[in-house]
């Protein structure tokens, strides 16, 4: 009996001591994950899968019509008209002008035409926000991969390419009539130019002013030192927004 006794005062001591080893590891706290940005989880939720769209925005093809004449008049005053162009916000119809060799009928008519531009689907990708050593990526899969590669560093507020580090602009607050319509966002810049030739790079993210749906633009230019196109890649993501809670 004295035997069994000292047994169990050996076992309980034993697990006492088992005890005392564990409990200040278990009573660590676990180590919170980073909160992400605003400027990203406005319009994505970190760990959260979604399928966007790749997709181009086409009017309908009678505006090929007034286009042709645009360009038919654009070669007749190229000075005139690029100065004209470089005046104008991108993405939008120029404003009206003669010189432009259109009538006001004509104008007219273009812009009801492009006012019934769609957005066409070329290619479905799985896209989501995640955490990367400290920094925040939006993992695209697919043929928007290249996006994968950004890194936001939310100290510096930049978007890190593989270019270097992409600057923050001024937020965008695009018209309805801009080339994908009415929405608001957030955008950054990269732009390099040396003896071989300019890069330049931008990433944007935002949404729909009806927030129905979400949209990431991105574009990567290489343009020699003789102004020639070397590559140029750019890609428009859409997705359904997620819902307020």
């Amino acid at each position: 009996m004295r035997s069994s006794g000292k047994n169990l005062l050996r076992s309980a001591l034993l697990l006492l001591s088992c005890l005392l080893t564990v409990t200040p590891a278990a009573a660590q706290k676990t180590k919170k994950a980073p909160s992400p940005p605003k400027v990203l989880s406005t319009y994505l939720t970190p760990g959260v899968d979604l399928i966007g769209e790749i997709v181009v925005v086409l009017p309908p093809k009678e505006i090929q019509k007034y286009i042709t004449l645009v360009k038919e008049s654009a070669k007749k005053h190229p000075e005139w008209f690029k100065e004209y162009s470089e005046k104008s916000k991108p993405g939008i119809p120029l404003a009206y002008d003669e010189k432009l060799g259109l009538t006001k009928k004509d104008y007219q008519k273009y812009r009801e035409l492009w006012d019934k531009r769609e957005f066409k689907s070329l290619h479905k990708v799985a896209l989501r926000l995640e955490e990367s050593n400290g920094k925040w990526m939006v993992r695209v899969s697919g043929a928007g991969s290249r996006i994968s590669l950004l890194r936001y560093d939310t100290k510096k507020d930049v978007m890190v390419s593989t270019n270097g580090d992409m600057k923050r602009i001024d937020d965008i607050d695009a018209a309805a009539e801009s080339i994908l319509g009415a929405w608001k966002g957030q955008e950054w810049k990269f732009e390099e130019e040396g003896a071989l030739g300019k890069t330049k790079e931008n990433f944007a993210i935002g949404h729909t002013n009806d927030k129905k749906y979400g949209l990431i633009v991105y574009r990567l230019q290489d343009i020699s030192s003789t102004g020639r196109q070397l590559f140029d890649q750019s890609m428009v993501i859409r997705f359904a927004m997620k819902k307020a809670k």
